[in-house]
């Protein structure tokens, strides 16, 4: 009986099979960046629909972008941080207002 599977060149040898780690992806933190143009309700209503924040939190967040010119909207794999920053930017021209964001790679620890 025969292995239909078996390579004939290395009957009766040894073979190691290499494993390879997959590594986590690189995260990427969205920043909303402060404007003197879109409302600080608009900021929160954003936060809260695209972000998932519940209004405490979306509150905290328009208030560090308002006293420190930016703020963390959420932590993401880039695809996710890329698609959110072109809809969010997308929604604020739609409403008329200046909305900036972006997305940078988080520091590796």
């Amino acid at each position: 009986m025969t292995r239909r599977d078996a390579d004939p060149t290395t009957q009766g040898r040894t073979q190691t099979l290499e494993r390879t780690q997959t590594q986590r992806p690189r995260l990427y933190r969205v920043l909303l960046l402060n404007d003197d143009y879109t409302p600080m309700e608009f900021v929160v209503m954003v936060l809260e629909r695209h972000f998932r924040k519940a209004e405490q939190e979306a509150q905290l967040i328009m208030l560090a972008v308002h006293h420190k010119g930016q703020g963390v909207a959420g932590v993401y794999t880039r695809d996710v941080a890329e698609t959110k920053v072109a809809q969010v930017t997308a929604e604020a021209r739609q409403h008329g207002y200046p909305l900036r964001l972006v997305a940078e790679p988080e520091a590796e620890s």
